[in-house]
């Protein structure tokens, strides 16, 4: 297993660099840089940085001062370039990066007086409550009631609960999460949960058990929307999973040698039904983490990795850009041999070096 588990590590540094190669080669050919940002700012042609705290100080006294009116001289967009490093050709740029990201130096963003690191830091508790929260509700409800409808497949139970599970999943998250917002935060009927932010505005006067409940209070209508299609997809999967054991020999045999439909189930059906299960982990709460984080983010005015990943885009910032898609990436594919190992702790009967072999 050790070799294994050296070998997927070593595979990391091409998987990333892949990544990273190709990103930076389609961001050469997207029109709109940070120095077109800059410059149609300054000539009054839109903010684009509007919404970005603290960003544009320097672009904004200098349209103060009218130079867009008079037309930007040559000199300022050269010392611009120079600024950004973009008097370099995109290979020389591109190798510094990396040089640069191989000693954990991720840049300063462009638009913003703080560093990468900083940014992503102070925007990660957002990202990681829905997350976390998300996929540990999904899994707690998913397996149980995946179970269940396997026991009783095509009883009145399980037909129900499949009816609601494809409603659950046909409804669009963000359509789902309006509607908690309409229903239960002041909308048009209850006022029972805050409309938006992750803490209340007298956070630092509460108390520690006030502070948890205010938390939990702010984070319900987020979590819930976030939940739904991972709760619908999971449920299912467990069901299938449990279905194909439960109709293999050894059940047969496990049975017929008299042991309880407890112990049948939980010794020896769960632990092979639910190898698919745990290794579908790392994709649910990589996928709540970042995928659906934009969306709940904006509607419910979180400031998490989602709206970060997109004011950067927008604004073109591309040291957030890229320095974020090398940590996400090299967490995500971490997971993956996390989730190789959850296999191996699950079955001890796994030897994925075998099976390379």
């Amino acid at each position: 297993m050790g070799a294994y588990i050296l070998r997927r590590l070593l595979l990391i540094i091409p998987t990333l660099l892949g990544i990273m190669i190709v990103n930076f080669a389609l961001v050469q050919f997207v029109p709109g840089g940070p120095i077109e940002q800059i410059i149609a700012q300054i000539e009054g042609e839109g903010d684009v940085f509007a919404g970005i705290a603290g960003g544009g100080g320097e672009t904004q006294a200098a349209a103060e001062d009218g130079v867009g009116r008079r037309g930007l001289p040559p000199e300022f967009i050269a010392e611009l370039e120079k600024e950004f490093g973009f008097d370099k050709p995109p290979l020389e740029r591109f190798l510094n990066m990396l040089w640069n990201y191989m000693r954990l130096d991720f840049g300063e963003s462009y638009f913003r007086s703080i560093s990468v690191i900083d940014l992503v830091l102070e925007k990660m508790p957002v990202s990681i409550s829905l997350g976390l929260w998300s996929t540990l509700i999904a899994y707690i409800i998913s397996i149980p009631l995946g179970i269940r409808k396997a026991v009783r497949d095509g009883s009145s139970f399980d037909t129900w609960t499949s009816g609601a599970i494809i409603v659950a999943y046909a409804i669009p998250g963000f359509l789902f999460a309006i509607l908690l917002l309409v229903l239960f935060a002041g909308g048009s009927y209850w006022q029972i949960f805050p409309l938006r932010g992750l803490t209340s505005d007298n956070w630092d006067e509460l108390s520690l058990l006030d502070k948890v409940a205010d938390y939990f209070w702010h984070i319900t209508l987020p979590v819930v929307a976030s939940t739904i299609s991972a709760f619908a997809t999971l449920t299912l999967l467990t069901k299938n999973s449990f279905l194909d054991e439960i109709k293999k020999q050894y059940v047969m045999t496990a049975r017929a040698k008299g042991l309880k439909e407890s112990r049948v189930l939980y010794g020896h059906v769960f632990r092979n039904a639910m190898l698919i299960v745990i290794a579908g982990f790392p994709a649910v709460f990589i996928g709540v983490f970042f995928s659906g984080s934009l969306i709940i983010e904006t509607i419910f005015s979180l400031d998490g990795l989602g709206r970060l990943g997109f004011e950067a885009a927008v604004a073109r910032d591309y040291p957030v850009i890229f320095g974020t898609l090398f940590i996400f990436g090299l967490i995500g594919l971490v997971v993956g041999i996390l989730s190789d190992l959850m296999y191996v702790l699950v079955d001890p009967r796994i030897d994925f070096e075998k099976r390379e072999g």
